[in-house]
């Protein structure tokens, strides 16, 4: 993607950026989510981007296969209505939601998709670590010797011309929960992470990298708080 479409996707007026600072539940998370993306589709909330780590747990997209869930009582499993197939979420793997006005931002879907795609690119270059996409497979992977393997994960969901869900990186998760699934239904490649790399970085230090990138590729920010009521913190 060209640096001129890249410009479609900027906005003026900062996005609000939450960090959570403990494992948030993920039905928890989605409800906040979504209840705050129909805020920002009636104007009523300013964009934003939650941060946050979730208890292990697989989600399932709308395109999930069930044979691709090997072990089913691993962990919990949620539906979800973003696009994809099974994936991990657990702590040491970044999760970056998104509550993005698309009617502002050029009304693209692919093009937004890329961005996404384009944030997480420059985020890893941050640790000069080469993402790459890969066409017919989302998220993003990186080429080690003659295999390649997944390092970030993006999947949205768009209603009311608000685009949620989001990314996700991981930094120094447990790989071996990833053997309950096959992940985005390929199993003929693998599931890497910056600490798996040789890269020991924290999630200060990746959060510090999305922040950069983030500006980049969709404009100014601005710090905020982000704490629903309704969410219970998980244990550790």
């Amino acid at each position: 993607m060209s640096e001129a479409n890249f410009s479609k996707l900027l906005r003026a007026s900062p996005t609000e950026w939450a960090v959570a600072d403990a494992p948030i539940p993920y039905p928890d998370a989605i409800a906040a989510m979504e209840a705050r993306a129909a805020d920002v589709a009636s104007g009523d909330a300013a964009e934003l981007v939650w941060l946050l780590e979730h208890p292990p747990l697989y989600t399932a997209g709308t395109s999930a296969d069930a044979a691709d869930l090997t072990q089913p009582d691993r962990f919990p499993v949620y539906k979800t209505g973003r696009g994809g197939q099974y994936t991990y979420h657990g702590p040491g793997q970044r999760v970056a939601y998104t509550m993005l006005d698309l009617r502002a931002r050029g009304s693209d879907v692919r093009l937004f998709v890329q961005g996404l795609g384009e944030w997480i690119i420059r985020t890893l270059d941050a640790f000069n670590v080469k993402g790459e996409r890969r066409a017919g497979r989302v998220g993003v992977w990186v080429q080690r010797g003659s295999r390649e393997d997944k390092v970030a994960a993006l999947g949205i969901r768009v209603r009311k011309g608000i685009a949620f869900h989001g990314i996700s990186i991981n930094v120094d998760p447990d790989l071996a929960h990833y053997d309950g699934i096959v992940p985005c239904g390929i199993n003929q490649h693998g599931v890497t992470s910056l600490n798996d790399l040789g890269l020991p970085v924290t999630m200060a230090e990746v959060d510090s990298a999305l922040l950069a990138a983030y500006q980049d590729v969709f404009g100014p920010v601005v710090r905020a708080e982000f704490a629903p009521p309704s969410i219970t913190v998980a244990a550790g």
